[in-house]
């Protein structure tokens, strides 16, 4: 229908930055060597302090040391290996326990369920309608035999931003480890591991317009964590392979074009997408915190309209953006975040996230309101939802 794209679906991914591409050419043509050579040779020593230089520049974006950061693939082996790593250093005996929240991502929620089969037992914490979890029960829950709390920093569905360091404090009280995802809050929220007791901290160059491929772990000195991966002795011989370095690079420059600024522009985008679309079009619902939310998130829940739907039409006039439908997700199960929020199966399938990039402008926003007033104007029409009850006309954010 139209050659125009529009592409706001950066929690997924996000377009890589021309400036992050010319940082890593050189580590592909020029000073491709393996950083743990054990042989004496320059290019070797040289990618090895390619490598350390990258790896100072993103753990210092953390307030973190440089021996405090591990490079690993991505967010999901990053929070693999703080899960499982700690299980595994403390012992995987009966009673030894760990507590989540329901929100969690799924190599959070995947990792605990692997090891509740070899007897780790998971406490599964509740959240509030606007998914933010109850500090008075994590504490309720907090036993002897608790080793580790993940409650994710930023939730990569509907955006609410827990109170991490409050986390942190009972946890450091109650000399438990804590960690915490944040891959949609790197580069975007603050956090300083100086000021706040997180143990193990997951992150991931794939939002912040780096490179695929290419995460991290900060892991707090004299946190028990033991290698999932066997092979050599990379990383603080914490994760074996041979290191990405390109990625590391690009990782790096990815992290140095953010800006204060750019976090700004971003929340506005965000501000003004749920204020346009709560002016021109009726029966929605704002999904997350209405404040303590990642500023390049907004979650609307278009009611009697299924997002499969939505979804399909805003294709085809080039804009892209993710649902909680049921029926594009592999597993045909509507979003266990909108579930867990307190939301029925219509208010999950009728739910879209569009997240904000660099490349987005305020223009964009616009259109995209504008068309999407026209496609759920004209799918209401004709959907059998609206017909059977439901929401009312006063819905508005929550």
């Amino acid at each position: 229908m139209t050659e125009r794209t529009i592409y706001l679906d950066n929690a997924a991914a996000t377009r890589l930055d021309e400036a992050v591409l010319e940082a890593m050419k050189p580590c592909y043509f020029e000073n491709y060597a393996v950083a743990t050579s054990e042989f004496g040779y320059s290019q070797g020593l040289q990618a090895r302090e390619t490598l350390a230089e990258a790896r100072t520049k993103i753990a210092a974006a953390l307030g973190a040391e440089p021996d405090e950061f591990i490079f690993t693939s991505g967010n999901t082996e990053s929070s693999n290996l703080a899960l499982k790593g700690v299980a595994k250093s403390l012992g995987m005996q009966n009673g030894r326990r760990m507590i989540l929240s329901k929100i969690e991502d799924f190599p959070v929620l995947h990792s605990a369920r692997v090891l509740e089969k070899q007897g780790i037992a998971v406490d599964y914490l509740e959240v509030d309608g606007e998914g933010l979890i109850n500090i008075e029960q994590l504490e309720s829950l907090l036993r002897d035999e608790t080793i580790l709390v993940s409650i994710q920093h930023g939730n990569q569905e509907i955006g609410t931003i827990q109170d991490i360091a409050a986390i942190g404090q009972m946890c450091k009280r109650r000399k438990v480890l804590f960690h915490t995802d944040a891959t949609h809050t790197f580069g975007r929220v603050p956090i300083d591991v100086k000021k706040i007791n997180v143990d193990l901290i997951t992150v991931s160059a794939h939002t912040l317009h780096g490179p695929k491929g290419i995460g991290g772990l900060f892991v707090r000195k004299g946190t028990p964590l033991s290698k999932i991966m066997d092979g050599g002795f990379q990383e603080f011989d914490l994760r074996a392979g041979i290191e990405n370095i390109p990625g590391a690079v690009g990782f790096a420059k990815a992290l140095d074009l953010i800006t204060a600024e750019e976090n700004l522009r971003l929340q506005a985008m965000r501000d003004r997408m749920i204020a346009e679309v709560f002016k021109k079009i009726p029966l929605v619902t704002l999904n997350g915190h209405p404040v303590q939310r990642l500023p390049q998130n907004a979650n609307i829940t278009f009611h009697h309209v299924e997002g499969e739907s939505i979804t399909l039409h805003l294709d085809m006039y080039g804009i892209a953006v993710s649902t909680g439908s049921a029926c594009f997700s592999r597993s045909l199960e509507a979003s266990h975040v909108m579930m867990a929020i307190g939301g029925d199966h219509e208010r999950a399938h009728g739910s879209i996230r569009f997240t904000f990039g660099r490349y987005n402008s305020m223009e964009e926003i616009d259109f995209v309101v504008d068309t999407l007033a026209k496609i759920i104007e004209d799918l209401r029409r004709i959907s059998p939802l609206g017909k059977t009850g439901g929401a009312s006309n006063d819905i508005s954010v929550q």
